[in-house]
């Protein structure tokens, strides 16, 4: 698709979702809390519609790679029985992959820090803006996902959120908590009220509601520098939806971690 009509796409996508709101008199009925599809990763248009980046942007060592899996088409017989939290999945999907590094170029140790690596959604402009995600009306942000790579890697995942607010640096954050050790296949949970406000890698600490009837990007990211891991990483993604409590069918998935947002750090798998 050239980036003509995948503009142009967006903005008939935009007019017809502002039509439709308008000839169901939207706002006079109450919120819809349907499930919303945000993203998938079974084609690649799919993928096309992410960058990615890694520490080596800037004078790291590390590796990041995005691509489509065509492997998980024919998925082993039991791989959904062998963990209570397995779910089913059996078409193309998003792998990302790398090497995670700390060390930098020689001649830009101490001033900067290795050990980062991840994708976000592109930014969608419109004729008419940008096209961005309402979840104002959804208490969950869903990801079906699966952790392989070094299992010393898989404590490190984060869960980035851009809203479209006036400074571009912040980032809405949450660890990604996986149940499964055996790299299959789950859907995590993440309330969008536990996301904490960063910048620039850091807290915020003024925190403030989230603005989430715009948001603008999602994404997913590595950071091995913030516990000192290294390793080759691995991360299978799915789908990434807003979802609410009556569409949860195992509702083990929303009992709560000994966490808050970012602040948990739990010992490295070595």
């Amino acid at each position: 698709m050239s980036r003509l009509s995948g503009y142009l796409n967006r903005t008939s996508k935009l007019l017809r979702d502002n039509a439709s709101r308008i000839l169901r008199m939207e706002g006079a009925d109450e919120p819809s809390r349907a499930p919303k599809h945000l993203f998938t990763f079974n084609t690649p248009e799919h993928i096309a519609e992410f960058a990615t980046g890694c520490d080596a942007d800037v004078g790291g060592m590390s590796t990041v790679n995005f691509g489509l899996n065509e492997t998980t088409t024919n998925p082993a017989k039991d791989s959904k029985t062998s963990s209570p939290h397995g779910v089913f999945v059996n078409r193309p999907t998003g792998k990302f992959w790398g090497e995670m590094r700390l060390a930098v170029r020689s001649e830009l140790e101490g001033q900067i820090r290795g050990g980062y690596a991840g994708f976000r959604s592109k930014p969608r402009p419109t004729l008419f803006g940008e096209l961005t995600e309402d979840v104002s009306n959804h208490e969950y942000l869903a990801l079906r996902v699966r952790a392989l790579g070094h299992p010393r890697t898989r404590n490190s995942y984060f869960v980035n959120l851009q809203t479209d607010g006036p400074i571009t640096t912040d980032l809405w954050q949450h660890r990604l908590f996986f149940r499964r050790d055996d790299g299959g296949w789950e859907d995590i949970f993440i309330p969008f009220k536990d996301f904490v406000l960063t910048n620039a890698g850091e807290l915020v600490s003024h925190q403030v509601q989230m603005y989430r009837e715009r948001i603008r990007t999602i994404g997913v990211s590595l950071l091995g520098g913030n516990s000192g891991v290294e390793g080759q990483y691995e991360l299978g993604i799915d789908s990434i939806s807003a979802v609410n409590v009556e569409d949860v069918s195992d509702t083990s998935a929303l009992e709560k971690v000994p966490t808050e947002g970012t602040q948990w750090q739990r010992p490295p798998i070595l």
